[in-house]
């Protein structure tokens, strides 16, 4: 299997039944703004350079972000914090992402997520983060030149940690603690770092400024 397949794969899933029914009713519904859109409405696959030594995991697509553009943090105000500084430090070809035809490309760097469908409220349940799981391992499996993982929140960061649990790599029992900036060696080859979600709640109140972002 390669990344293509794999991406296939996640878009047929439909393995969490809450999580089905949200996306599609989402899609359905719409947001007013975007009323002439046709949504995604489906599991939001990886994208980026698949020989990236960067990966970035995320949390899940938003309601009207990654369901509605097809593409993790396109189309909404997290996307704006992420490819802004992905851009500054030459990863990304533009500050701005609209839609997953926009022209962004990503260089050396590769986004994913510990949830691929739009969950409600933002908030998977821990069944429906284990079920997406293995897409994860099988990315970590393919992207061979990955030497630094960066968490985006705790459940990003958590995450990815499991993976490599649960993929019999890591077998350490010391949990490390989330935080922003923390760093942790998952192997002799590649660095778990933690960092705030950008997500308009952390941004709006400072709790993650550009700065620290960076």
């Amino acid at each position: 299997m390669d990344l293509e397949a794999l991406n296939r794969r996640i878009i047929a899933c439909r393995r969490c039944p809450r999580l089905v029914e949200w996306r599609e009713t989402v899609a359905r519904t719409k947001r007013k703004a975007y009323g002439e859109w046709e949504y995604w409405g489906k599991p939001v696959p990886g994208f980026g350079d698949s020989k990236a030594s960067l990966l970035i995991i995320g949390l899940a697509p938003a309601a009207h972000g990654g369901n509605r553009t097809g593409r993790m943090f396109t189309g909404d105000r997290s996307g704006d914090w992420l490819f802004r500084t992905l851009n500054k430090f030459g990863y990304a070809n533009k500050t701005v992402s609209v839609n997953r035809h926009d022209g962004l490309k990503l260089k050396n760097c590769y986004i994913t997520a510990a949830c691929r469908c739009a969950p409600p409220q933002n908030k998977p349940l821990p069944s429906e983060i284990k079920n997406c799981r293995n897409f994860l391992i099988k990315e970590l499996q393919l992207l061979k030149s990955i030497t630094v993982i960066i968490g985006l929140g705790k459940i990003g960061f958590d995450t990815a940690l499991n993976c490599f649990k649960n993929a019999g790599i890591k077998k350490d029992t010391r949990k490390p603690v989330f935080g922003h900036g923390v760093e942790y060696r998952l192997t002799g080859r590649i660095t778990l770092m933690g960092s705030f979600h950008p997500s308009q709640q952390n941004t709006f109140t400072g709790k993650l400024t550009e700065n620290m972002f960076d």
